[in-house]
C-alpha cells in the first residue's frame, strides 16, 4: 500500500494499493507497445498532443496545488506557480524539440555524413515528493517530445499527485499509454529498472538512493540521469547590493519550506559586511509565517514527513553543539504536524553538520569569509556540486568566481533556479547528466551517425 499523510495534521489522508509485479510488467508493456506509434509521429503531431496536456494542466492548477498542499505541505501560493511552470515546460519543448533534435551535417570523407537524434524507446522516471508536478514534467516533456514513451514511478508519499498527473494525459486526449503511472513499492523499483523494455532511467532524489539506481542501471548498461541534491553556496561580497541579496537569499532558502535541492544553503559572507548582512537576514526571516499550506497567507508549510523533521532538528542540534550560534528558531515544535521553525545559524564552520550535510528545511547557515579567495575555497569545500551563486558589483570578479565554482550552474546577482530554457544538473555528489534546455532533450536519444558514399 502507498500511504499519503497530511504533514500539517499528521493524519493519514489515504492508502492506495501498489501495483503487483505482474501488473507492473503489464503497464511497462503497454508503454512499450505505445512507443512504436508515438516515435513515428512527427514533431508537429507530438507537439499538438503536448500543448493539449499543457492546457489541461492549467485548467487543473488549483486542484493540483491543493493536492500538493495536502500530501507534502507545499503552500498553495507556491503550488499554483509550480503547475504553471510545468505547463510552460511542456509548451517550450512542444515549440523547440524539432530544432533541438534537427539533423546535423558534419564534414567527412563521405558524400554526405550526418548525425540524427532518435528516441530510445520506453523510459523510467523515478521522482521525489518535493515538487511533484514540476519534477514530473521536467522529465516527461522533453522525453515525450523526443519520441520516447514514459513510465513514472513517483514517490510513494504523493500517490494522489501521481494519479492526477497521469489523468491529465487522459483528460487531454493524449494517445493511450504514452505516459504510464507505476505506483510501486520501493522494493520493486529494481525490477522495473532491469526490465529489458526500459531503455533508460531518470532519477531525482537522495545520493544514497541515486547510487543504487546508478549501480543497477549500469549493470544493465542503461543510460541514466541523476539529480541527487545539493548544499549550494551563496557568496556575498562586501560590494554587493546587500538589500537585494538578502531578499533573494531569504527566498531561495525558505521556498517550499526549504525543501529544494537548489536552495542557497551555505551563505558565505565577506567579513567586512558579515554582521550587517546577518541583521538583514534576521529581519526578513522573522516576518515569515508558518501555517496551513491551504491558506493563501502561509509563507512556509510543514516539513513533508516526521522522519525528515526529526533529521533536520538533529542536524541543527549537532551544529549548535559544535559551536554555531542559533539566532532564530532551532526548537522542535510541540504541535501537531511536522513543522520546523525558520532557523538562522551563524558562526558555522566547515567541520559542522550544517556545512557538510544537505539540510532539507528552512535552516540557513551563515559562514564568515576573510575575502573572495577564502569564500571560494569555502564554497568548493563540499561533496556536492549542484548550484551556486555570487553577489558582487564587480562583474569581472563575479565571472571569475563563477568559472571557479565547482557546480553545474551559477547565478550572478540572482537566484539559482531551474528554467526549461536552460540546462540544469550537477557534478560530484550532486549527480550527472542534464535536464532541461537543449541539452536535456538529448540525454535520452540515440545520436546516430550516418555515412553515405
Amino acid at each position: 500500500m502507498l500511504t499519503a499523510t497530511n504533514p500539517y495534521t499528521g493524519e493519514t489522508l489515504i492508502s492506495l494499493p501498489s501495483l503487483s509485479r505482474s501488473a507492473m510488467y503489464e503497464q511497462i508493456g503497454l508503454a512499450n507497445e505505445a512507443s512504436h506509434d508515438w516515435q513515428d509521429r512527427s514533431f508537429v503531431e507530438r507537439g499538438k498532443v503536448m500543448r493539449a496536456v499543457a492546457k489541461q494542466l492549467r485548467a487543473e492548477k488549483h486542484d493540483l496545488a491543493q493536492l500538493m498542499a495536502l500530501e507534502m505541505g507545499k503552500p498553495v501560493k507556491e503550488g499554483v506557480p509550480e503547475v504553471e511552470k510545468a505547463a510552460f515546460c511542456v509548451e517550450f519543448y512542444a515549440d523547440n524539440a524539432e530544432t533541438f533534435l534537427k539533423r546535423e551535417e558534419l564534414d567527412s570523407d563521405a558524400s554526405l555524413s550526418y548525425v540524427c537524434y532518435q528516441p530510445l524507446g520506453t523510459l523510467l522516471g523515478i521522482l521525489p515528493w518535493n515538487a511533484p508536478v514540476w519534477l514530473a514534467f521536467r522529465y516527461l516533456a522533453p522525453a515525450l517530445m523526443a519520441g520516447n514513451t514514459c513510465t513514472m514511478k513517483h514517490d510513494s508519499h504523493v500517490p494522489q499527485c501521481a494519479r492526477a498527473i497521469a489523468n491529465v494525459f487522459v483528460k487531454a486526449g493524449a494517445p493511450d499509454h504514452i505516459m504510464v503511472n507505476l505506483p510501486l513499492e520501493t522494493a520493486d523499483v529494481e525490477l522495473a529498472i532491469r526490465d529489458p523494455r526500459i531503455a533508460a532511467v531518470s532519477f531525482t532524489g537522495s545520493g544514497k538512493a541515486g547510487k543504487k539506481v546508478a549501480a543497477i542501471a549500469g549493470s544493465e548498461v542503461k543510460p541514466c540521469v541523476l539529480e541527487l541534491g545539493g548544499s549550494d553556496p551563496c557568496i556575498v561580497l562586501a560590494d554587493a547590493d546587500l538589500e537585494a541579496a538578502a531578499d533573494v537569499v531569504t527566498l531561495s532558502r525558505i521556498i517550499n519550506a526549504g525543501q529544494s535541492c537548489i536552495a542557497a544553503k551555505r551563505i558565505i559572507v565577506e567579513a567586512e559586511v558579515h554582521d550587517h548582512f546577518v541583521e538583514l537576514l534576521l529581519n526578513r526571516l522573522r516576518k515569515l509565517q508558518l501555517g496551513d499550506p491551504l491558506q493563501a497567507n502561509t509563507d512556509i508549510g510543514p516539513i513533508a514527513r516526521k522522519d525528515l523533521q526529526l533529521t533536520l532538528h538533529q542536524q541543527v542540534e549537532d551544529t549548535v553543539v559544535a559551536g554555531a550560534t542559533c539566532l532564530l528558531g532551532g526548537t522542535l515544535p510541540d504541535t501537531a504536524g511536522f513543522f520546523y521553525p525558520v532557523t538562522l545559524l551563524t558562526d558555522v564552520t566547515p567541520v559542522m553538520c550544517a556545512f557538510r550535510e544537505e539540510t532539507f528545511g528552512p535552516v540557513m547557515a551563515v559562514i564568515k569569509a576573510e575575502n573572495h579567495e577564502h569564500a571560494l575555497a569555502l564554497a568548493n569545500d563540499s561533496d556536492y556540486g549542484l548550484g551556486g551563486s555570487v553577489w558582487t558589483k564587480n562583474v569581472a570578479l563575479a565571472e571569475h568566481l563563477a568559472m571557479q565554482l565547482a557546480a553545474g550552474q551559477v547565478a550572478i546577482n540572482g537566484i539559482v533556479k531551474s528554467d526549461p530554457r536552460l540546462p540544469s544538473g550537477g557534478i560530484k555528489g550532486s549527480g550527472y547528466g542534464r535536464e532541461l534546455g537543449p541539452h536535456g532533450i538529448r540525454e535520452f536519444v540515440n545520436a546516430k551517425q550516418v555515412w553515405i558514399k
